[in-house]
């Protein structure tokens, strides 16, 4: 953008100019003396605040050092939108940046909501690198030019984007208070004791066969007609839609074709995602589902798939899975078929199963009614700030 065409005030910054890359280091997380460890699996996207965060005595590898005011952005997988601004002292993952506001030039609360703009994150993924987990690199980030309004402008913009700010967090915590009280009811009469007239099975015969392998292909940029999915299809609370990949349909890849509630996990993903479960719930022919995923058959007349999945997303069926989640890799773990098949589960009658599905039922329109209010709320907050930061 020319300096021309800008609204009176108006400058163009390089990005260095904004904000400064922190890159303090620590090599040993246990002995960095922090009692925090943000990594990215603890930044919700969309939202500037931190909401959880793990020890440093859990980690290894080099981390980056935070100080309260910092804003970590997560420069890995940036389409994913996550940032935050820390409350505390810290270390995060290496696959964030730690950043803070050079306060001639941008107001330190002003700077996360300009990254959190569609005008920023935009930018950032246009100039990730990496087709598998596409990365921002600071020496690109830094020569990256953007048009910011006065300081005296920027307190006004702040006032107005912390209003809207405050509307979201609101609609944040309802959500998740609604999506506690769903994974409690998992909890309480599935995942520990269950009804009483429970068995103890295990997993192997609860199912009609052998877990199923997906198929995997390069990513097509040319339209082909068909779709497999990617990792963020399956989330903590089920099957998310709208991750899919163009692939070419080959004879394996249609073999992997996927229909209306079919039962997916996660065989191999990052830590923190390893082992999500979810039912397809797409009308559509054209998706296939990948190797990285593993496709269960339930026996209908001993577990209904809606339960079976609550089952396993239960805290203790969760800890299980983490738990027998193997391999050497700091950001890829996976699950192998004969630990998986030898899960413990107590499964009732179906009888009592559909009573549970009914109750799991209305909790979840409940959770998707907050998440509805939610997305109001966030669309709103961005084309406020689309507004705010039209320099043009």
């Amino acid at each position: 953008m020319a300096e021309k065409q800008l609204k009176p005030g108006w400058k163009v910054w390089r990005f260095d100019q904004i904000a400064t890359n922190v890159n303090e280091r620590v090599d040993n997380p246990s002995e960095s003396g922090m009692e925090h460890y943000v990594g990215l699996e603890h930044l919700d996207s969309d939202s500037l605040k931190i909401r959880r965060w793990g020890s440093p005595d859990d980690v290894e590898a080099t981390k980056l050092v935070f100080r309260k005011g910092d804003i970590i952005f997560g420069r890995r997988r940036a389409y994913q939108r996550k940032l935050g601004v820390a409350e505390f002292d810290g270390i995060c993952s290496a696959h964030a940046m730690v950043l803070r506001a050079k306060p001639d030039v941008v107001l330190p609360e002003f700077l996360p909501f300009f990254m959190q703009s569609d005008v920023f994150m935009n930018r950032a993924v246009e100039i990730s690198v990496g087709s598998l987990s596409p990365t921002i690199n600071w020496r690109t980030l830094a020569v990256q030019d953007f048009a910011l309004p006065p300081l005296d402008a920027q307190g006004a913009i702040v006032e107005l984007l912390n209003a809207c700010a405050e509307s979201t967090r609101r609609s944040e915590d309802a959500l998740n208070a609604a999506r506690h009280v769903l994974q409690a009811y998992k909890d309480t009469l599935v995942g520990r004791a269950g009804p009483g007239k429970s068995e103890s099975c295990l997993l192997s015969g609860l199912l009609l066969q052998s877990p199923e392998s997906g198929c995997s292909a390069p990513p097509r940029d040319a339209v082909t007609g068909h779709f497999v999915l990617g990792l963020a299809s399956l989330s903590r609370t089920g099957y998310v839609s709208g991750d899919f990949k163009s692939v070419e349909p080959t004879s394996r890849m249609l073999a992997a074709r996927l229909a209306v509630g079919d039962l997916l996990i996660s065989r191999s993903n990052t830590a923190d995602r390893v082992g999500y479960v979810g039912i397809f719930t797409d009308e559509r022919n054209d998706v296939s589902f990948p190797d990285t995923m593993m496709r269960l058959k339930p026996n209908p007349f001993l577990i209904d798939p809606r339960y079976l999945e609550a089952l396993m997303q239960a805290t203790p069926a969760r800890e299980y899975l983490m738990r027998i989640a193997a391999g050497t890799s700091a950001s890829m773990k996976k699950i192998n078929r004969a630990n998986l098949l030898n899960m413990p589960l107590r499964v009732p009658p179906l009888e009592d199963q559909r009573v549970f599905l009914a109750t799991l039922g209305t909790l979840r329109k409940a959770m998707n009614a907050q998440l509805e209010r939610l997305e109001t709320a966030r669309s709103f907050a961005r084309k406020a700030a689309a507004t705010a930061l039209d320099g043009g």
